[in-house]
């Protein structure tokens, strides 16, 4: 089996963490891929940032190789409509992979993000996935998405705290961790704090082999259509749909 991992931003050093993420969770057999675009932002935080690297995102799918299925390493599932209509095999978001995994091993889950200016977006997604009423809230733990990838910063001790106010707070009994860049943390972290820590890259990946294992495709019919083949201009025009 092939999965190909697609992280929308263009930072290198996330591609690869996520890449590693992918293949600790993937079965024996599963064959991981990882890329990013070159063109788009270095990190994703908030509409802004989310409206341009879609571009990126959509290209990338349609430059790789075709894979047997497609994970998107944006927590806030930025673009995952549009890649499930583009994608010749089934596309799995992380954050919807975390939240339904996270809702099958805890009556309440809490989500831990990076900026404050994420949370309205997770809020958002929680509503379009169903799952608002089974979680206790989503935190911001005020760290840059970039700063996960400088080992000298103190992100590491930023998330847990939040953690610990979550699970004290709000009476979370599981975490899920809001960051395609937190994927190397959710080992330890749920050592730390006797609770399940979901990371979402290997939920996704999980996901991915079932539905590829279960013979399951996108459905063609209504939302999830491929796109009509109609005139792209600039700098779309090399990447749309034929």
């Amino acid at each position: 089996m092939d999965i190909l991992i697609v992280n929308p931003n263009t930072t290198a050093s996330m591609t690869e963490k996520v890449r590693v993420a992918g293949c600790q969770a993937a079965g024996a057999g599963t064959v991981i891929r990882a890329v990013n675009p070159a063109d788009g932002p270095e990190s994703i935080e908030g509409y802004f940032d989310e409206a341009y690297s879609l571009p990126g995102l959509l290209a990338e799918i349609r430059r790789a190789p075709a894979a047997d299925a497609y994970v998107l390493a944006c927590f806030d599932d930025s673009g995952l409509d549009a890649a499930r209509c583009a994608a010749p095999g089934p596309v799995v978001g992380i954050g919807e992979a975390a939240f339904h995994l996270a809702s099958l091993i805890a009556g309440r889950f809490g989500v831990v993000t990076t900026l404050e200016r994420s949370v309205p977006i997770i809020e958002r997604n929680l509503h379009h996935y169903g799952l608002v009423a089974r979680c206790s809230g989503v935190r911001a733990s005020n760290v840059p998405v970039l700063d996960l990838e400088d080992p000298a910063s103190d992100a590491r001790g930023q998330v847990s705290e939040t953690i610990a106010r979550a699970i004290r707070d709000d009476r979370a009994e599981a975490i899920v961790l809001g960051c395609a860049g937190m994927a190397d943390l959710a080992r330890d972290l749920t050592g730390q704090h006797q609770v399940p820590v979901l990371d979402g890259v290997a939920c996704a990946v999980r996901l991915a082999e079932s539905l590829v294992a279960l013979g399951l495709a996108t459905s063609r019919r209504g939302a999830y259509a491929a796109p009509r083949g109609k005139r792209y201009a600039g700098i779309f025009a090399a990447h749309a749909p034929r």
